[in-house]
């Protein structure tokens, strides 16, 4: 671990003085990279699969799964990163004081940036080309499950840095997959410039408790899908059924259902026909009082709204008004993303300047909140806080700025 964080560091500089060419041309030598090292990435895959197999919910094991598509997906995604505007040297701010002194906010590379996440091992693709693009240094640390697939992964991506002059240490795996190896990137002060936690709370409450250097917290995702009374049904259905089901095991998945009392006689019947009897995989509905009585479905438990199912799971609640919708938000909410169903226009302007969360939708599935989805191309994580970077964090949230300032022999 040491021996990588020394060359880490000593790589930032190279990494940084990069020019947008030269990023561009690794990113599209590391794509290439990946396409010709499929069958290697599959095999390494296939063995992390029956491994994980018994161990975790078939959710899960979809999202340690790679195929050939998933793969030419990555090294897509990796395409369309070196397609977008490079952020390095961007002057943000600019203005000339009354003494002449000419002071310019300028965009820089953060430096090395940690990366520490679990079972998806597209991230490491992801990840390593957003890092480059932005002039930094990555270090990854993949879970234990998928070790074997990030290894092939990132041995495919040295090999591309190395076809076109670039430091192989611009993209690093961390070897050691137990808690001592996470701890020790935590509090690597003076390697690590920023620590990023993708993956479930644990893995995120951890970082933001334990680590000494600076971490921005992502991920977890308990999104609210609220069905205003004014709401077209339709439309709820549509929307609700992709915010639960298209994906269920992502962080931005529907996780609660709050309906308007006023309109859940005639929708929750509907809700139950398309999320339960008309589904190959069905829902299960946890039921607030008002709810049960209306459809049948399991009875909500006192943590089943603070829970983030990542599963074929809806908590389900029904409320007064918008009111309400918002007041439980913010007492369960992660700070995610959230969504209101509704053809009032008071009920939308209150719903989106009240709910506090890093991604506000209107007659829109919370689905939505994803880096490509929001035109940022691949995304680091999604961070639910609201310092530094809020919501799909980019290429330019993975920078920081500093002052370039001119003068003429100016003295104070």
């Amino acid at each position: 671990m040491k021996e990588m964080l020394e060359n880490a560091r000593r790589a930032k500089g190279a990494v940084a003085a990069l020019t947008t060419a030269q990023k561009n041309a690794a990113l599209e030598a590391m794509a290439q990279a990946l396409l010709d090292s499929r069958e290697d990435i599959l095999a390494a895959n296939a063995r992390d699969m029956e491994a994980a197999r018994g161990t975790m919910p078939q959710v899960m094991l979809d999202r340690l799964l790679l195929t050939d598509a998933r793969i030419g997906a990555m090294a897509g995604g990796i395409r369309e990163v070196a397609a977008l505007p490079d952020p390095v040297g961007a002057v943000l701010e600019e203005h000339t004081r009354p003494d002449g002194l000419n002071i310019q906010k300028v965009c820089v590379p953060m430096g090395v940036i940690a990366i520490i996440y679990e079972s998806r091992p597209n991230v490491t693709s992801d990840a390593a080309a957003l890092a480059l693009k932005s002039g930094s240094v990555c270090v990854l640390r993949g879970g234990r499950e998928a070790f074997r697939s990030a290894q092939a992964i990132v041995a495919a991506l040295r090999r591309g840095l190395a076809s076109v002059g670039i430091t192989e240490d611009a993209v690093n795996l961390v070897q050691d997959t137990t808690r001592a190896g996470a701890a020790e990137l935590m509090t690597a002060v003076g390697y690590i410039d920023l620590l990023i936690p993708r993956g479930g709370a644990g893995l995120i409450r951890a970082c933001v408790e334990n680590a000494t250097v600076p971490c921005i917290a992502t991920g977890t995702g308990i999104c609210h899908v609220y069905v205003e009374k004014t709401a077209d049904l339709d439309m709820a259905l549509r929307i609700v059924e992709n915010a639960k089901t298209s994906r269920p095991s992502v962080c931005n998945a529907e996780e609660v259902l709050l309906v308007d009392r006023a309109i859940a006689g005639e929708f929750l019947p509907m809700l139950r026909r398309r999320l339960v009897a008309e589904r190959e995989n069905p829902v299960e509905l946890r039921l607030d009082e008002t709810a049960a009585a209306i459809i049948p479905g399991t009875p909500a438990g006192p943590r089943d709204f603070d829970t983030e199912f990542l599963d074929y799971i809806l908590a389900v609640k029904c409320v007064e008004n918008v009111q309400e919708a918002i007041s439980h938000i913010a007492a369960h909410s992660t700070g995610h993303s959230e969504a209101i169903v509704t053809r009032d226009p008071q009920a939308e302007k209150l719903f989106t300047a009240c709910v506090d969360s890093a991604a506000v939708y209107v007659n829109a599935s919370t689905r939505f909140t994803d880096g490509g989805e929001f035109g940022l191309g691949c995304e680091m994580g999604i961070s639910t806080q609201k310092l530094h970077a809020r919501g799909p964090m980019g290429l330019r949230e993975l920078t920081t700025y500093k002052y370039i300032v001119h003068g003429n022999g100016n003295v104070r």
